[in-house]
């Protein structure tokens, strides 16, 4: 024989009256379709049902088969016969209201979805080196958040090892980096520019022989466009005895100028502002193609090191993206 159960201490006394039972049971939840809905709201908006079936594009059978399958699931008779025709009881005024609702409402839905995937909403996640964002693309920035209002832009500044590794997390949708010596095999890439990579001497100094170059203050170790300036330096054999490093091109710019080392950078960042102006980017650039060049002292006293590439990357198995689509077009038109 089962041992009788011992009531938890202190609900001896805590009995759920019979009577209160039915109020504690959920209600069953109608479960009405959107394709029946949708078919009610056109049998209200039309004439006959003939007119509501080729407005839907569906046949009268599949209409009245339709909504008394509605019926049986809301439970109640929504038509009343008057002669020939079925039309709509009055007590079918807030199951029809309801109806409007849900369909609006999954209109609204289907054009939102449709405007996401062909990119004219939701978020695009863009990861860019600092000359991208200031010195290269700002236009296009620029002319694609105009052309894209509802789409949120999120845009991060940062090198180009940062960017790639954040777009292997999934944080990015793409990445204008320094195209890396290596390239993960996730990622796939679309040259953008190539641009100089240019020796800045102190100031006061000029580019003599490689024997007299440095010491440095560049890029820290690890960054794409470091690895390129080493391998460039070693093999004209300079030496390279880094003294300081930075990410921000600026601070090594100003470095070199307090004669604490000898730079390299960008040719677009290595043009100091005077007396507050804003920097000029080189006029006339093309893909592949050099920027024009001025005819500064302080221009004509620096030595292209080498050249670097700036690649769009993007991961090669992506869901479809219609704004990183339309973007990339941007940046490579």
């Amino acid at each position: 024989m089962p041992t009788p159960r011992t009531p938890a201490p202190g609900t001896e006394n805590h009995r759920i009256d019979p009577a209160t039972r039915p109020a504690l049971r959920s209600v069953p939840m109608l479960q009405p379709s959107i394709q029946q809905l949708s078919y009610l709201v056109a049998v209200a908006d039309e004439s006959t049902f003939s007119e509501a079936a080729a407005t839907l594009g569906v046949s009268t059978s599949a209409l009245s088969q339709g909504l008394a399958e509605l019926e049986r699931r809301v439970g109640l008779e929504l038509f009343v016969r008057e002669g020939r025709r079925q039309v709509l009881r009055d007590e079918s005024a807030e199951v029809l209201a309801y109806a409007r609702r849900v369909v609006a409402d999954t209109r609204d839905l289907t054009r939102w979805v449709g405007e996401l995937r062909g990119g004219r909403a939701g978020r695009l996640r863009i990861g860019m080196i600092d000359a991208a964002a200031v010195e290269h693309f700002p236009d296009q920035l620029r002319t694609f958040r105009r052309a894209n209002s509802e789409v949120e832009l999120m845009l991060s500044v940062a090198p180009s090892g940062e960017l790639l590794d954040r777009l292997l997390r999934g944080e990015l949708d793409l990445a204008v980096v320094v195209e890396p010596d290596e390239l993960p095999s996730e990622v796939e890439c679309s040259p953008l520019i190539e641009e100089d990579v240019v020796v800045v001497p102190p100031e006061g100094s000029t580019v003599g022989p490689v024997k007299g170059w440095g010491p440095w203050v560049l890029f820290p170790t690890g960054s794409h466009t470091r690895a390129l300036i080493e391998r460039e330096l070693r093999s004209r054999g300079a030496r390279v005895d880094v003294v300081a490093e930075s990410h921000q091109p600026e601070v090594l710019r100003e470095m070199a100028r307090l004669g604490v080392g000898w730079t390299v950078l960008p040719e677009v960042q290595a043009h100091r502002p005077q007396d507050g102006r804003q920097r000029v980017r080189p006029a006339g650039r093309q893909q592949g193609q050099r920027g024009g060049r001025s005819s500064s002292v302080e221009e004509q006293s620096r030595v292209v090191l080498t050249r670097r590439r700036l690649v769009v990357a993007r991961l090669r198995a992506r869901s479809p993206h219609g704004a990183a689509d339309r973007f990339v077009a941007l940046l490579e038109g």
